[in-house]
């Protein structure tokens, strides 16, 4: 990960990557990239891709309501083949991956009427040292037309969102070829179009299960670059976040007025993650971080994980074509509606395929996340950052650790230096009300987590 370092401000020491071990002959940085990163960017396939998404539309409807037992229409038989699917790749890593159903019945709902199991399909590679620590992926199952209701008509859904469900499969053949200190889950969801279900059933198992999930990159439309603005534009991306926890306490809250906090929720800071991991290994796609929890006024899976205070954010296309959303198979004052394969570009979502893969080794690739991240220092002459540290066999990879800190203007973190295996730092001659600060761990091979901003408001 490449954290761009420029000439400190008036009064702070210079740093320079590369000049610590002549400062402190203790300490010796990491390196400054991941090179097997630069692989993994171009690894995964467009044909794979389309192929894929084809598969997903001819299974006619994917309504979450629709046919469950035919074996070639319907969701039950969309879901079958993903499961299937993740068994083949899992076969071809030895077994690598654990695929599972994870369920829950819905009823008495505006979209679902009638008692409806909503039934989710995950893959979990589990990590070498840290196996309790996740990082998610996840895609749609399900596709509708202009009724909500309407789980009888085609509806082919090949841009919303089979193309997020293909990404999904082919991160995991991307991934499941290699080893990483935390655990990766890839996952099918259902029951997004009805009010998403699927993603709050699988939420709450996780919590169930006490799993640690880190962060969720939720993928919903990742194949149209034809907007219905005019614009053609294949080489940006959306990663939509919200500025505060969702599940922020009323004490909580009033902490991050006085302290602030209000654009460093775990979920910012990780779709700071996305694009820092784009800029660094990727060429010709550039991410639009959108300071917003989702589109305006329209939601989509990452936020019933956000709900319960699992960070989670949004990648998607940038220029959305309306015509092809929700829409029935019509062509009407020659205009034709609906989400066929006409819309899908496989070159473009190969491409945020890859970013999301990117994001997923990096997190999954690093040693624990910072833990109790706190930060004093005032009416003082310096600015105090301090954390927990890990132990035992979930640190077998840990280098040390990063700091960070930025204007409290700034969107994005502009200064960092590598501090080892400390378990706190004192920024001297920098005056804590000026700027923001924040921690990242660091692998021995470079893997870094996101940067976790102190207190509860950016605690992950």
């Amino acid at each position: 990960m490449k954290l761009l370092l420029s000439i400190m401000l008036a009064g702070v020491t210079t740093f320079i990557p590369g000049e610590t071990a002549a400062q402190n002959s203790t300490i010796t940085a990491p390196p400054s990239e991941v090179m097997a990163l630069y692989d993994i960017a171009t690894a995964p396939s467009p044909a794979r891709i389309q192929n894929d998404i084809q598969t997903l539309v001819d299974f006619g409807t994917r309504h979450t309501l629709s046919e469950t037992k035919s074996e070639t229409r319907g969701i039950g038989a969309a879901r079958r083949w993903i499961f299937a699917e993740f068994e083949r790749i899992s076969k071809d890593c030895g077994g690598c991956l654990e695929v599972i159903y994870v369920s829950d019945t819905i009823e008495g709902k505006s979209r679902i009427p009638e008692p409806t199991e909503i039934v989710n399909v995950l893959a979990i590679q589990r990590g070498s040292l840290d196996p309790n620590r996740y990082v998610v992926m996840s895609g749609d199952i399900d596709s509708r037309v202009t009724d909500p209701l309407n789980a009888v008509s085609d509806n082919p859904g090949a841009n919303d969102n089979a193309s997020g469900m293909a990404g999904v499969l082919e991160a995991a053949r991307v991934l499941s070829k290699r080893k990483f200190a935390g655990s990766i889950i890839y996952a099918g969801l259902s029951g997004e179009e009805q009010g998403l279900f699927g993603g709050e059933i699988v939420a709450a198992h996780a919590l169930k299960q006490g799993w640690q999930i880190k962060a969720v990159l939720n993928n919903d439309m990742i194949s149209n670059i034809s907007g219905i603005d005019g614009v053609i534009d294949n080489s940006t991306a959306r990663v939509f976040s919200e500025g505060t926890r969702d599940n922020e306490t009323k004490e909580e809250a009033r902490e991050r007025r006085f302290r602030g906090g209000e654009v460093d929720s775990p979920s910012r800071n990780l779709a700071r993650y996305v694009k820092t991991m784009a800029d660094q290994y990727m060429t010709n796609l550039n991410v639009m971080m959108i300071y917003r929890l989702d589109r305006f006024g329209r939601g989509g899976h990452h936020r019933p994980f956000n709900t319960v205070g699992i960070p989670a954010v949004r990648i998607m296309e940038t220029h959305e074509h309306y015509d092809r959303q929700h829409q029935d198979l019509r062509t009407e004052n020659g205009v034709t509606y609906g989400d066929t394969m006409v819309g899908v570009n496989a070159d473009y979502a190969a491409k945020l395929t890859a970013l999301n893969a990117l994001a997923m080794a990096g997190i999954a690739g690093a040693p624990p996340f910072p833990g109790n991240v706190e930060l004093s220092g005032a009416v003082k002459p310096s600015a105090t950052l301090k954390w927990k540290t890990p132990d035992g066999k979930a640190a077998g990879n840990l280098k040390g650790y990063r700091v960070h800190w930025r204007l409290t203007t700034a969107p994005e973190w502009t200064h960092s230096r590598f501090v080892g295996k400390a378990s706190e730092y004192t920024f001297t001659n920098m005056v804590v009300d000026n700027y923001y600060f924040g921690v990242s761990s660091v692998a021995h091979d470079g893997s870094e987590t996101p940067i976790v901003f102190p207190g509860a408001a950016g605690r992950f």
